[in-house]
């Protein structure tokens, strides 16, 4: 059974869940094969059975999953071929690491916050052989280094809440690492990073794949992600295989129609401008006439410090404005200000020097009572819907839930006419009121975030990060979405995102934020088509685009900009 060629083989594989309704079949029928240094990438909207796929390969299916057909998996040194499938609980523990190990989507999530990581890395090291504590040690320092952690003797040490969510990831991959396995499954390995913080997880994987020799099979829905990183692409709707193919050829002839939609629903920088040029020509002269609705000069947010520290200063000293019916794109990396900006303007977050004008209260020094009356014309839609519904209340208790604390309806039965209404406006049907919100996908649960944004009818709605989870095919949706209703309703908007694509299709202008200061802002085609900041152009170069051959154009020119930046 020894497949000296290929490092993972997997045939007919058929994986089924019990549930209370019957056996859900999760993947039917899937063939393939990962060959040794070879990068598969396989992709797909959520419930296409890719991630299932992926944790096969390690034996992490759930009790109620059942499994069918054959995953060979050969060790690195070729010595042995396993049919992982038919192995039992112990010697599952025993090729995790060894043969096979993986990088998980949330690094903060599988890191354990009460142990160092140095300890963490050591224990697969003490797991699987008889290391002392001093070799376990200079093995894990050593690790450290080459995944790019910086003075890794002292920081060996540290705990996960001391590294930065990019740091911390490679902390997961040096863990994955460490055993010298022949196969890395990376699950959404960079879907929680920034741009920047992204392009230089790639490249570690990239280097991890060529000093190594370690095959790597990637499950993303990022389709940059898999121009910049993947040798052959493996495409999956419903449980099927709809297509595999190496990635320069998927992405310039496409063969099967999903994969086609796939690749048209990927926002890429410049598909806006067109757009957003004839409205901003339309609306020129009613936008400067608008009255403005959120007016900022010199505002800055600090943080107090604790135990004598002193403060952290978030945002230092900004200027903007966003005018009546008006989307400024706010753009920037994580600790840029971005999110305690739009925060600061919902009355979330206080403000602590210079000024911000809200609706015409200023608040700077405001108090809660006097705030009260402009509440209702704010909207806010949450990065992440599943965390900012209530899971005992029903999907039309949620959004009925603004009409009540507001006194526009006395309770949600009341209010029910109207929810019915909004979740008409986005595209749900009025009957999903009646589920709760983890009988939802992510795509319609932010469709029900949009539509109790929208429940009081506001003046300005913040949206942080609302597409940044959702699959490639549904953020497309949603965003046409939001593009509609902001037509529709016309609202002013503050749409926070790090997603520079996105952005682009939605914004009147864009405002880019570093370090808590703007440094540029402009419309789409002055920003995005020709940057004057280093850190504007560095963030662009960042951005992955759906062509490999373009892409690998890009990384080039990200290399030549860090090294004279």
């Amino acid at each position: 059974m020894e497949s000296p060629a290929n490092v993972v083989e997997i045939t007919d594989l058929v994986v089924s869940f019990s549930t209370d309704a019957g056996a859900v079949k999760a993947v039917d029928g899937v063939s393939l094969t990962v060959g040794r240094g070879e990068i598969l990438a396989i992709v797909g909207e959520s419930g296409s059975g890719k991630s299932v796929t992926a944790k096969t390969i390690l034996g992490l299916l759930p009790e109620t999953a059942t499994a069918r057909g054959a995953v060979i998996l050969t060790s690195k040194d070729r010595a042995s071929s396993t049919n992982v499938i038919t192995l039992s609980k112990k010697k599952l523990r025993g090729i995790r690491g060894t043969d096979v190990s993986m990088v998980f989507q949330e690094p903060s999530t599988s890191l354990n916050p009460v142990y160092t990581v140095g300890w963490q890395i050591a224990e697969g090291l003490r797991a699987h052989g008889s290391y002392s504590r001093k070799e376990a040690r200079a093995k894990a320092i050593e690790i450290m280094g080459k995944v790019g952690i910086p003075e890794p003797e002292t920081r060996v040490n540290y705990y996960p809440h001391q590294f930065s969510g990019g740091q911390k990831q490679r902390i997961i991959i040096a863990m994955a690492l460490v055993l010298d396995p022949g196969l890395i499954v990376a699950d959404e390995p960079t879907t929680a990073l920034d741009v920047t913080v992204q392009a230089e997880i790639l490249d570690l994987l990239r280097r991890v794949r060529d000093e190594f020799g370690t095959a790597i099979v990637l499950i993303t829905h990022n389709m940059g992600v898999v121009a910049d990183l993947a040798d052959r692409v493996a495409v999956m709707y419903q449980g099927k295989l709809v297509e595999e193919a190496p990635a320069q050829t998927l992405f310039s002839s496409p063969q099967a129609d999903y994969t086609k939609r796939l690749l048209a629903s990927v926002p890429y920088i410049g598909q806006g401008a067109a757009k957003t040029r004839e409205r901003a020509e339309a609306r020129a002269a009613e936008t400067t006439a608008s009255p403005v609705v959120v007016e900022a000069k010199g505002l800055r947010i600090e943080y107090p410090g604790r135990f004598g520290r002193s403060g952290f200063v978030a945002v230092d000293g900004i200027d903007f404005e966003i005018r009546a019916g008006e989307v400024l794109g706010l753009v920037g990396e994580s600790g840029s200000g971005k999110t305690t900006t739009g925060r600061a303007i919902a009355g979330l977050t206080t403000v602590t020097g210079g000024s911000l004008s809200v609706l015409g209260m200023e608040m700077n020094g405001i108090k809660e009572r006097n705030f009260k009356k402009v509440r209702s014309d704010i909207g806010f839609v949450f990065q992440d819907p599943a965390s900012s519904f209530n899971p005992l209340l029903t999907i039309a208790d949620c959004v009925a839930e603004p009409l009540v604390v507001h006194k526009r309806a006395a309770n949600p039965h009341a209010a029910r006419k109207r929810v019915d209404e909004l979740l008409e406006a986005v595209q749900l049907p009025k009957a999903y009121g009646d589920r709760y919100p983890h009988e939802l996908s992510g795509g319609q649960r932010q469709r029900a975030s949009l539509a109790r944004a929208l429940a009081l009818e506001p003046t300005l709605l913040i949206a942080d990060e609302p597409t940044s989870a959702l699959d490639v095919s549904v953020q497309a949706r949603v965003l046409e979405l939001f593009a509609e209703l902001q037509k529709e309703f016309g609202f002013a908007s503050l749409f926070i995102s790090h997603d520079l694509a996105v952005v682009d299709l939605l914004a009147d202008r864009i405002a880019v934020l570093y370090k808590g200061k703007l440094v540029e802002e402009g419309t789409g085609a002055e920003v995005l088509g020709a940057p004057k900041d280093p850190y504007t152009q560095r963030l662009l170069a960042s951005l992955p685009v759906p062509d490999p051959a373009e892409q690998a154009k890009r990384r080039e020119a990200l290399r030549k900009l860090q090294a004279t930046g």
